[in-house]
């Protein structure tokens, strides 16, 4: 049962340094994710790929190794399989990858600072958590 809950913790510090580092970057360089973003829908069908490829490593390790479905965790549970569908969908369906890079422009940069917060602050759940579980 100890490895377990080692396994579940060990998860949610990868979560937490993945959603501290995405968020500061949206927020700090929300024009840099527009340019990353243009430069996969560039590439067409293979953008995708490369998108849905990015989705399933995280989604993937939060699933096997954090199946956890009561409390706070619970949140990162419910990323992890939305990250796993998104990429099931992606994959399969790459066109519907192509129509989301539609929404992606310089015009629209300030649109990366809204999910920046949202990662500080399921970090900042996630840390709460590990520190008064």
């Amino acid at each position: 049962m100890t490895d377990r809950l080692s396994l579940e913790t060990a998860v949610q510090v990868y979560a937490i340094i993945n959603f501290i580092i995405i968020g500061l970057s949206h927020i700090a360089q929300p024009r840099a994710w527009v340019k990353f973003f243009l430069l996969l829908k560039e590439q067409g069908e293979a953008g995708v790929f490369a998108n849905a490829f990015l989705s399933l490593l995280f989604g993937s390790i939060v699933v096997a190794f954090h199946n956890v479905w009561t409390g706070i965790p619970v949140v990162l549970t419910i990323i992890g399989w939305s990250q796993v569908l998104k990429a099931l969908v992606y994959f399969v369906f790459p066109r519907r990858g192509l129509r989301g890079f539609e929404l992606v422009g310089p015009e629209h940069a300030h649109r990366f600072i809204a999910p920046g917060l949202l990662f500080l602050l399921l970090a900042g759940l996630l840390i709460f958590h590990l520190v008064f579980p």
